[in-house]
């Protein structure tokens, strides 16, 4: 490089604004013409447009250049042609750090970098180039002044005074840690500080750009940084894991360390946010690589505290699909999948352990079962089993509970008909063995269903009830519901209803039971027998008919098998109520023909 004098003319690109070294350069020189090429201006607002924190950053020291020169009386001036639409879209190809150069040789200036691509280039295309590094910190940062051994997190917002979350995950406080309040000028010095150190640091990567929105990943910290119009003004969140346990330091049983070992290999680590899910995940991690295991991370942004020997993975070109893609063959042994949030998460998840991979998930729930539930809907009700068997739930820093699951097919607690058997997926305390939930279909819908004795005989009722009545109130809204065992429900409503209930041929009835998966029985809720009238038996096919005289016709008949109710119908045109013999209204009338039961009806 060509460490001669400055000259008097100069050219800036990108990278040297961002850093802050033009104005330091301007403030020291006096017989000087500033040169900026136009492309600098468009790429530094175009990067401000869509939030990020570089143009935000080179645009504010742009401001503070035109006023030093406006004071020393420096010239400066914008020069060369504004990128066309095909140079914005090879930018990343170096277009844009050509359209500068051009403008170096074209002025007969000195670029000034902090790019050392650019300054080789510009070498080799022979234009005069002064490359300055970036003199950057990594340590010592601003923002680490706010950070003492007990601190978790610092929340600092423009105009609001600095807070600490101190503790320990589960067992914290927020803190104020000083009456005055953070200003946007000391903000914007932290935010650029962080910028530059990830830029410069082997440990600093900016895990999510989006507009308004930076999440950074440097070294032990996570940044989060938001501005306006995400957020209501300039914020920046630091989180700081405080300590790094050892799987022995959770205390878990011997029974629970054996099936960490030997059987599990779908696991899920839930629980609240702050919690210490990812904290138990680290030490997950470490344990299976104590034991000979090859393991990788999945993670946005990669802040789990592992080992060298575990490689951490991020999305790649901005996808875990991809990531799995390349983690398949990889082979490894154990991945640790932090977090768990979108529905392609879960998919992946599930992709990955059914192709054989040890899966560990963390995923934000209130308590165990929602993290089980999470998963429902974006995978097979029979495959949960096989993508998840251990469920530990973590609240305060502690294993709190423990669920193991398995597939079984059988009657669900609360039913006892043979035929209603189905796969259900039971749900145990893996400590005592305890059975304390059920996920099967019911109807047309997965549910769970919780089996403590309290609850066992009631549960099924209770659900099934609700569904029923969702079903019928828009026939009769003061209906009643009953169950005469765990399969059967006697549904009673309004006399004059009945036969809309029903339907035709009972064809309204028999959909709903075979929705529900549950037999149901129509009667009226206040029995109103009427007049008992005359009427006549005659089978047609597949048919039984009960004729009536025609001053009978549209009126609505009661049928009874001795005193027992059997259905409602209204009588047609013609004097007549049809029932087909294979539905169950018809197959109960048949019966009692057959055995010369008395037939008795009521108008």
């Amino acid at each position: 490089m060509k460490n001669e004098n400055m000259v008097k003319r100069i050219a800036c690109d990108t990278s040297i604004i961002i850093d802050g070294k033009l104005s330091e350069i301007i403030k020291k020189e006096k017989d000087l013409e500033v040169i900026i090429p136009i492309a600098v201006l468009d790429e530094l607002q175009a990067q401000a447009s869509k939030g990020r924190e570089p143009g935000f950053v080179g645009l504010d020291e742009l401001k503070k250049v035109r006023e030093i020169c406006k004071k020393k009386g420096i010239k400066i001036r914008f020069a060369g042609e504004r990128p066309s639409l095909e140079d914005i879209k090879l930018a990343h190809s170096g277009r844009i750090d050509a359209i500068i150069r051009d403008v170096a040789k074209r002025e007969k200036a000195t670029l000034l970098t902090a790019d050392y691509v650019q300054a080789l280039v510009a070498e080799a295309e022979g234009i005069n180039v002064k490359y300055i590094p970036a003199e950057v910190k990594t340590t010592g940062l601003e923002f680490e002044k706010f950070f003492d051994e007990e601190t978790l997190s610092i929340h600092l917002k423009e105009n609001v005074p600095p807070y600490a979350k101190k503790g320990k995950p589960g067992n914290f406080k927020l803190v104020k840690l000083r009456e005055e309040v953070c200003s946007i000028e000391e903000l914007e010095k932290i935010v650029k500080e962080i910028l530059e150190a990830t830029r410069v640091s082997e440990e600093g990567y900016v895990e999510i750009a989006r507009s308004g929105a930076t999440v950074i990943q440097l070294g032990n910290y996570r940044i989060a940084i938001a501005r306006p119009p995400f957020s209501d003004g300039l914020e920046v969140t630091v989180v700081r894991p405080l300590i790094k346990l050892k799987l022995e330091d959770y205390k878990l049983s011997e029974k629970l360390m054996e099936r960490l070992k030997e059987r599990a290999e779908g696991i899920l680590i839930a629980g609240p946010p702050g919690a210490g899910k990812s904290c138990l995940a680290s030490s997950l991690a470490e344990f299976y690589r104590s034991q000979g295991k090859i393991v990788k991370t999945l993670e946005s942004p990669r802040d789990l505290q592992v080992s060298d020997e575990i490689t951490q993975y991020s999305p790649l070109e901005g996808s875990f699909e991809k990531t799995a893609d390349i983690l398949l063959l990889v082979r490894p042994d154990y991945s640790i999948f932090d977090e768990v949030r979108k529905s392609k998460d879960f998919e992946i998840f599930a992709d990955m352990r059914l192709a054989g991979v040890g899966m560990v998930g963390v995923v934000h729930s209130s308590n165990a079962i929602d993290a089980i539930q999470r998963f429902m809907g974006k995978v097979e009700l029979g495959m949960i089993p096989h993508i998840i068997d251990t469920v530990i739930f973590v609240k305060d820093g502690e294993v709190k509970k423990v669920y193991e699951l398995s597939m079984k097919v059988k009657v669900p607690t609360g039913m006892t008909e043979e035929d209603l058997a189905r796969p259900v997926v039971e749900v145990r305390d893996f400590e005592t063995g305890k059975l304390e939930y059920e996920i099967y279909t019911f109807g047309e819908e997965n549910i769970v269903v919780s089996v403590s004795e309290r609850e066992k005989a009631s549960a099924i009722e209770k659900l099934a009830k609700e569904r029923i009545f969702e079903e019928v109130r828009k026939y009769d809204p003061n209906a009643e519901i009953e169950f005469a065992s765990g399969e059967k429900a006697v549904i009673k409503v309004e006399n004059r209803v009945i036969p809309y209930l029903i339907g035709k041929n009972g064809s309204n009835i028999s959909k709903l039971e075979k929705r529900l998966g549950v037999k149901i029985d129509v009667k009226p809720r206040i029995p109103a027998l009427g007049r008992e009238v005359y009427f006549e038996i005659e089978e047609s096919g597949n048919s039984i008919g009960l004729r009536f005289s025609k001053d009978l016709v549209g009126k609505i008949a009661s049928i009874y098998i001795e005193n027992n109710f059997l259905f409602s119908a209204t009588i047609g045109k013609k004097g007549r109520i049809r029932v087909n013999k294979s539905s169950e209204t018809g197959s109960e009338l048949l019966k009692a023909i057959l055995s010369n039961k008395r037939i008795r009806v009521f108008v």
